[in-house]
């Protein structure tokens, strides 16, 4: 296996989803991280999905290839202890408060050149969670259908994942920066700046601030272009998209459109060779379509759209996407069948990062650690504590081990 990030060594202090799928980003491409969590399990350990015992898949989803240590946070011992680990591994991944012994100066007495990235709610220190920040940035109200006015938070906490890819970004260009110049850094990530700047990436600011505009819900429209679900013979459905040349000829030689497409475009004197005309029309186009994929099933569209370069995919809930769709299995070298403890197997992804090309198979899809798992392991080996000194931490109940 290609371990681009061998050698490099994080400590990571955090629950949720953003510095703990950025931990697993590095840890899954070579880097030794090790998470520290309370005695018992912090504020995630407990989070849905469960299974019937009441293992978290949340918290193993987000944190394989790690390390773990359990200890009481609050005792003084090991405070003295968790600072020490992080100043010899030299970066620290956070998003729990940086007062009192996390603060960076504090942490930096005990190494100079210490790097630390911080993930905050807002850029003032203040709390929000994906939830708070997603309600607050135009998005839920331009999703969902037209003649429905509520506001629809996405399901997907996109901004604790983008957060945490940025998160680890952060700690790779700040150890890179360590490295040609011997300078430490704090590092500051504010999950509310990672969603604006989204939205100024899409260009939705400026086309509020530069044309005025408001943008209004559209259901499953694309906004831009040609692209809309479509129902099946069998009550499946289709999300259809057609922005390029090749895939918008496809679409309509699939469906054996072309001449109806033609006149439409002479009747409204659009060109449809633009984009942007496409979805002025989208309506029109729309009725044009719709009729070929009423008439025939999900395997009779697929057929056909995919024979003729079309871009398309079916909507799936989770037990279809696991049962119909080659991607989501070991037939994709992304996957593996891992054993999880107290789990049992079930497919796992590695890095996305295909180091070698997208046929490389060892991407570090690995279990997740037990809570405490590497208690021991990390005092004796990292810290050099003896027998004798872990066992005193354990009888007084500083650290625990796994059961």
């Amino acid at each position: 296996m290609t371990r681009p990030l061998e050698g490099l060594s994080v400590v990571e202090g955090s629950a949720f989803v953003a510095a703990p799928s950025g931990g697993m980003t590095l840890a899954q491409l070579g880097a030794d991280v090790i998470r520290f969590d309370r005695i018992g399990g912090g504020l995630d350990h407990r989070r849905w999905p469960l299974t019937a015992d009441g293992i978290s898949l949340y918290w193993n989803g987000l944190n394989r290839g790690k390390r773990s240590v359990a200890a009481d946070l609050s005792d003084p011992e090991v405070r003295e202890l968790l600072s020490e680990l992080v100043a010899r591994a030299g970066n620290f991944l956070t998003n729990f408060p940086t007062r009192g012994w996390l603060a960076y100066d504090r942490l930096r007495e005990r190494r100079d050149d210490l790097v630390m990235v911080a993930v905050t709610g807002s850029p003032d220190g203040t709390s929000a969670v994906d939830y708070t920040i997603n309600c607050a940035v135009g998005y839920p109200a331009i999703t969902g259908h037209a003649d429905d006015r509520r506001p629809v938070n996405h399901s997907l906490p996109a901004w604790d994942l983008i957060c945490g890819q940025t998160a680890a970004l952060g700690i790779l260009a700040a150890d890179r920066h360590r490295s040609r110049t011997g300078e430490g850094q704090l590092v500051g990530l504010a999950l509310a700046d990672v969603a604006m700047a989204a939205v100024a990436w899409r260009g939705e600011l400026a086309d509020v601030e530069v044309n005025g505009s408001e943008r209004e819900s559209m259901g499953n429209d694309l906004y831009g272009a040609f692209g809309r679900d479509f129902v099946t013979a069998d009550d499946r459905r289709v999300m259809v998209v057609a922005i390029t040349p090749h895939q918008w000829e496809g679409l309509q030689t699939a469906t054996g459109a072309v001449g109806a497409v033609e006149e439409l475009a002479v009747e409204l004197g659009l060109d449809f060779a633009d984009e942007g005309a496409r979805f002025v029309a989208r309506g029109r186009l729309g009725e044009i379509f719709a009729p070929w994929f009423a008439e025939r099933t999900l395997a009779g569209v697929a057929e056909e759209l995919d024979a003729h370069g079309a871009c398309w995919g079916p909507y799936r809930t989770f037990r279809q996407m696991l049962d119909e769709d080659p991607r989501c299995s070991t037939g994709n070298p992304m996957f593996a069948e891992v054993d999880q403890p107290g789990v049992g197997v079930h497919l796992v992804p590695g890095s996305p990062l295909a180091f070698g090309g997208p046929e490389a198979t060892e991407r570090g899809a690995v279990a997740a650690p037990r809570l405490g798992e590497h208690t021991e392991a990390v005092l004796s080996v990292e810290l050099g504590l003896g027998p004798a000194e872990i066992g005193a931490l354990v009888d007084r109940g500083a650290v625990a081990l796994p059961n």
